[in-house]
């Protein structure tokens, strides 16, 4: 029997936009996505407000990203003219933390969502859902870990989930362990029933965590407090939150590992697979950071957010967790501290003398004597911070 010949292209029937909602749905959740919604296109005016109060109020802590250009980050519009929808994606990246490997010790901590990229897996599920719609004749355009757009907001939008206190979304029965992104198109999509109602009530369990009080109302983050942006800001880390910083050198989670949604999940639901290619993990051998190059640095660690591209604030945040943790009688501790108080970046010289007098080696400091850098000259100046007690 002879086939019949196919439908050219312009005469075939398109979907409905019911349709066409349930298809991008159906292939986002193929290509990996947990949870996936449609959100309308319009401006985000809420979020633009919040931005806005907030930028004014200094909360931003000098934070871009999204505050750069709050009318940009706000409109859909301007990522692609015309916008009628939003698809939202949202792709689980919570693992259970394991402890550091032998031998790395000291070794500093890493924020779960930067152990690997888990945002390109999310950016292949999203490209899946805007070459579909482009093949039915409709722009659509990938935003993902991007200044162009609010995506906690659209998520809400989209009835994702509901921002919790540490304003974090979080998707029912899950929590928030995940990275959100989207596409904005000129799809006449159907969108979503409304936002998730809010689920935490009482609970003030992030509030209580946050080492540093960074959330000073619910769902109110002063970025000048919150040690995950202060990790990436550049310049002097604030000393009044060092010890707060302890092993830390990339990232903050325990506002999200004190939520009860993510504590529930953690225990039900298996762990995430391993990346497959090399990738920071948890757990970063602070020694071995302090002695590499730049080149070397940007090689493992490039994929993180690094003001300038400039590997100095790796090596900051390196010698302040050595500080809180370092074995004062190490040989190693104190040659890596001995290097960076002869370092010709004054900056690294001040934070390796916080380090030293952190850990009680006050006799490391005679190389600092007559160095008139501000920065130095400051530190040395500061009262001393207390000795850690050996556990």
């Amino acid at each position: 029997m002879r086939l019949p010949p196919p439908v050219p292209a312009a005469v075939r029937a398109e979907p409905t936009p019911e349709a066409l909602g349930r298809q991008v749905e159906s292939l986002g959740r193929a290509h990996g996505l947990d949870a996936v919604g449609i959100a309308p296109a319009s401006p985000l005016t809420r979020a633009r407000q919040i931005l806005d109060e907030r930028k004014a109020a200094g909360l931003h802590g000098g934070m871009e990203f999204t505050y750069r250009n709050p009318a940009r980050s706000t409109s859909p519009d301007r990522v692609v003219p015309d916008a009628a929808a939003i698809v939202v994606g949202a792709r689980r990246y919570a693992s259970h933390p394991p402890a550091p490997a032998h031998g790395i010790e000291p070794a500093g901590r890493v924020a779960r969502y930067a152990w690997t990229d888990h945002y390109a897996p999310l950016r292949e599920a999203l490209k899946a859902v805007a070459l579909h719609l482009r093949a039915h004749g409709h722009r659509a355009v990938v935003v993902a870990d991007d200044n162009a757009m609010v995506d906690r907001e659209v998520a809400y939008r989209a009835g994702i989930g509901w921002f919790g206190k540490n304003a974090n979304l979080l998707l029912p029965g899950a929590g928030s362990w995940f990275v959100l992104g989207a596409v904005v198109t000129d799809a006449p999509l159907p969108v979503a029933g409304g936002p998730v109602p809010d689920g935490c009530g009482t609970c003030r369990r992030c509030l209580d965590a946050c080492p540093t009080g960074a959330i000073v109302a619910p769902g109110v983050v002063d970025a000048r407090r919150c040690l995950a942006w202060l990790v990436q800001q550049p310049g002097t880390f604030p000393r009044q939150h060092r010890l707060a910083l302890h092993d830390r050198i990339y990232g903050c989670d325990d506002c999200q590992e004190v939520c009860p949604p993510n504590l529930r999940f953690d225990r039900t639901a298996p762990p995430t697979l391993k990346p497959a290619a090399p990738s920071p993990g948890p757990w970063v051998p602070l020694l071995d950071l302090l002695a590499a190059d730049d080149d070397e640095l940007l090689a493992r660690y490039g994929r993180w957010y690094l003001a300038g591209r400039d590997p100095r604030w790796l090596r900051r945040n390196a010698l302040i967790a050595l500080g809180n943790i370092g074995d004062r009688g190490d040989e190693r501790v104190v040659a890596a501290l001995q290097r960076h108080l002869r370092h010709t970046d004054p900056m690294l010289r001040s934070h390796a003398a916080w380090a030293a007098r952190r850990l009680g080696r006050h006799d490391l400091l005679d190389v600092l004597v007559g160095d008139d850098a501000p920065d130095v000259v400051d530190e040395l100046a500061a009262p001393d911070p207390p000795v850690p007690v050996p556990t």
